[in-house]
């Protein structure tokens, strides 16, 4: 049996992968990014155990929590090839708070989740003041989070991303289902692009074809493909705050995973089905090259992406001009895109799609 070689030199975590001076630097790093997002409630220090929010500082008398989580998911790998980073924060911010706004809540307060191989603070600290950029946006703080080393479980210059997020709304005033109703207006709120969903369908693309991300985008040839592709996730705080501030809101629906298919049903009843007109806006350039180029069915295409549509809002019919006016003097885009009907078939319909989207 061979002999065991003795350790001679003492290891130390940064033998082992783990650079805590890093990770102390990194802390102090983005202390501004936080403290740049503080409202009413909340202590942006970092470097606790835990993050602190007073909902009575926050002006809320009989609150009813809502959390959500999420992440960006294979974005981030299109994302590290094209080595741009700050967007994915925003990302993870939008996905999270924009599930708080769908249940007629606001967004509070965010903690974010960053894990990689080795750390790289130039790349971690661009992505958590993406983090910041996404907070102000929302109108939450953020209020913590964890950067977690990893070696051996992330590959060199790989790493990873989950976001936290808590909202309120004062009980009473939260969004149901049984809300909806037959003959309400569906509002639209405009997409910035593919936002965080679909992503592994879009990498099959561009690996299929063996596209150049550097090169120009073949939907829009004054940028280049993967900057194009990286537009950071719309965030709708003050669309969806001004339109609540209206009345008469009966659903909201976040388009994220799922597309336009399977998201709108989950905020109305069995009862009902959405009506779209999908030729109450142009599909997008992005949508459009995606459909033609994996020869995708309308349905398919549906299903996968949120073909320019961010976010749906169904409101009563006599406040339906009222809640798009206030919506647009926010300076977000919103139209009219359909209206609720008695379900027949399917719980989507999409109107004149073939025509709309060939």
């Amino acid at each position: 049996m061979a002999e065991k070689k003795s350790q001679m030199t003492p290891l130390t975590y940064l033998d082992a992968g783990v650079n805590i001076d890093a990770g102390d630097a990194l802390v102090d790093a983005i202390k501004p990014a936080a403290k740049k997002t503080n409202r009413p409630g909340a202590n942006p220090d970092l470097g606790g155990f835990g993050g602190l929010f007073d909902l009575k500082a926050a002006g809320f008398t009989d609150p009813i929590l809502v959390a959500a989580t999420d992440g960006v998911g294979t974005k981030l790998e299109l994302a590290q090839t094209v080595g741009q980073h700050r967007g994915l924060g925003i990302d993870l911010v939008a996905m999270c708070a924009n599930d708080i706004l769908a249940q007629g809540a606001l967004p509070l307060f965010f903690l974010d989740y960053f894990a990689t191989g080795k750390l790289e603070p130039d790349v971690a600290a661009s992505i958590i003041e993406g983090v910041a950029d996404g907070c102000l946006e929302a109108g939450c703080a953020l209020i913590g989070g964890e950067t977690a080393e990893m070696p051996g479980v992330y590959p060199a210059g790989g790493y990873d991303l989950a976001g936290f997020c808590v909202g309120a709304a004062e009980r009473g005033q939260l969004l149901r289902s049984d809300q909806t109703k037959e003959g309400d207006v569906v509002l639209a709120l405009p997409s910035s692009g593919v936002h965080a969903n679909g992503f592994s369908l879009v990498r099959k693309v561009i690996s299929t074809f063996e596209l150049n991300l550097f090169e120009a985008a073949p939907f829009s040839s004054d940028i280049p493909l993967g900057e194009a592709l990286l537009a950071p996730t719309r965030i709708y705080t003050d669309a969806v705050k001004a339109a609540l501030s209206v009345g008469g809101i009966t659903s909201v629906s976040h388009i994220t995973g799922g597309g336009l298919i399977e998201n709108p049903p989950r905020v109305f009843g069995d009862d009902l089905a959405l009506r779209l007109d999908v030729r109450a806006r142009p599909l997008p350039p992005v949508f459009r090259w995606l459909k033609q180029t994996a020869q995708l069915d309308v349905y398919e295409l549906a299903r996968t992406f949120n073909c320019g549509i961010g976010m749906l809002i169904s409101v009563s019919p006599d406040k339906a001009e009222q809640v798009k006016d206030k919506i647009m003097q926010t300076g977000e885009d919103c139209w009219t895109a359909g209206e609720m009907v008695k379900r027949e078939t399917d719980a989507v319909l999409l109107d004149h799609a073939e025509k709309a989207c060939a």
